[in-house]
């Protein structure tokens, strides 16, 4: 059954299409301490912000599971309208010593009120905002060498001093 464009739950396609579905599976689970936002100003663009990463964790399929190497951060576009344009850029090491760098990049989208309320520091359901990015993976470990050819999508949750990013692979 063809299916329109824009009615946020399927991909369009026709009734001609031969192209194989798209799924989503579990791939990771990140969680990332963050240092206080660093203020770059009004870049022309909108207002740069930098957020280090402090430390980490992650688990994934598989038993995969690791921190969070140092040196790690999000370069952030706010917008005119409020919402931030996410560009992190960081590199995951395996409890083997693997090195993955990993590239997000995505959106994130909240009313004031609940901008406030995660920077006051209150439990705020992921559900009340949007958080988005698509990953690339990259590494030289032969074992993980797959992850070089995936694309994956995360769903973000962010708090205080921390965010939670869970990386579905696209298949």
């Amino acid at each position: 059954m063809p299916v329109g464009i824009g009615d946020g739950h399927h991909v369009a396609t026709s009734s001609m299409s031969t192209l194989p579905p798209m799924n989503l599976v579990e791939l990771l689970t990140i969680d990332v301490e963050v240092e206080p936002v660093l203020d770059l100003g009004d870049v022309c663009t909108g207002v740069r912000r930098l957020i280090p990463f402090t430390r980490g964790t992650f688990r994934g399929r598989d038993g995969l599971a690791g921190t969070l190497a140092p040196g790690g951060t999000d370069w952030q576009l706010v917008r005119s309208d409020g919402t931030f344009e996410i560009d992190a850029h960081y590199v995951l090491r395996t409890d083997g010593g693997a090195l993955i760098e990993v590239r997000s990049i995505g959106i994130r989208r909240a009313s004031a009120e609940v901008l406030d309320r995660i920077a006051a520091g209150e439990p705020v359901d992921p559900g009340e905002y949007y958080f988005r990015t698509h990953i690339r993976l990259a590494t030289a470990d032969p074992t993980l060498a797959w992850m070089n050819d995936l694309l994956a999508v995360s769903s973000g949750e962010r708090r205080q001093s921390a965010v939670r990013i869970n990386v579905f692979e696209l298949t």
